[in-house]
């Protein structure tokens, strides 16, 4: 890993803990992606946060609402850019690419909520770019998902499925411990 690698941080507000997302897994999630916030911090590596500002007047995302701050284990510092977006892909409407552009940025470790879907849609587009994705499994959450036959499938099934489908394609997948031992 390189100077060139900067740790994408999205949707970490407080609406993600919200009762309308229904039950939600991976709870260590956000202790995961503190440790890489620790350790990008300590070596100075760039971090970028992804801020989901819903244009849905119902959504506990909306910019005014206490749901779109940070959460305070993963709010930026001084000097670590946000990117603000209004889709589930950090990419779409916004200034992201440029961010990268101006760090020379080459390989992303991904983190975030949730991972079926702001972070799914985020990664798929990285790697469409040209970016070298790694997704820290234990650094993403996912909650349960009902399917259209009315089959529940909970957050630990979806978690695994989805890591899955980006596995290889689209992302390494890998975890904090592993990912923080690989820094210079």
């Amino acid at each position: 890993m390189t100077a060139t690698q900067a740790l994408i941080v999205i949707d970490v507000q407080n609406a993600i803990d919200d009762p309308k997302w229904g039950r939600r897994g991976q709870h260590g999630a956000e202790a995961a992606i503190a440790r890489l916030l620790a350790a990008w911090r300590e070596r100075r590596l760039p971090v970028i946060h992804i801020r989901h500002d819903s244009i849905d007047p119902a959504s506990p995302y909306r910019p005014g609402t206490s749901g779109n701050d940070f959460k305070a284990e993963a709010a930026p510092q001084p000097g670590e850019p946000v990117v603000d977006k209004r889709t589930n892909n950090a990419f779409i409407g916004t200034d992201l690419t440029d961010v990268l552009d101006e760090l020379q940025i080459g390989s992303l470790v991904i983190t975030g909520v949730l991972l079926e879907n702001s972070v799914d849609a985020t990664v798929r587009m990285a790697a469409n770019l040209g970016f070298e994705v790694t997704i820290a499994g234990d650094a993403v959450a996912s909650i349960d998902r009902k399917d259209h036959s009315g089959r529940v499938w909970t957050a630990e099934e979806v978690h695994a499925l989805t890591l899955s489908i980006l596995d290889g394609e689209y992302a390494r997948i890998s975890n904090s411990k592993a990912i923080i031992e690989a820094l210079p």
